[in-house]
């Protein structure tokens, strides 16, 4: 699946279009590389996200085989990691 699908579907940000947007401005990065909207997320990458006061990173567990989640699922695709 790919990241600007994987943010959306996952409800880590509301539209997908704004997940195009903060990958276009090289806020989203996996394992410290900034990536495009069409890099494929698997299990086990380390999703970082920059905002202006701390980033925040997000373990994927499980890719969604649908297009939306309800947001009380959220939990069983990724974790939020604390650094």
């Amino acid at each position: 699946m790919r990241i600007d699908k994987f943010l959306n579907a996952v409800n880590i940000t509301k539209r997908r279009t704004i997940a195009q947007d903060m990958i276009e401005n090289g806020v989203v990065k996996i394992a410290g590389i900034s990536v495009k909207a069409s890099r494929d997320v698997k299990v086990g990458d380390i999703i970082e996200i920059a905002f202006l006061e701390k980033s925040r990173f997000f373990e994927i567990l499980q890719i969604p085989t649908q297009k939306t989640i309800k947001k009380d699922e959220s939990h069983l695709y990724y974790r939020e990691i604390t650094k």
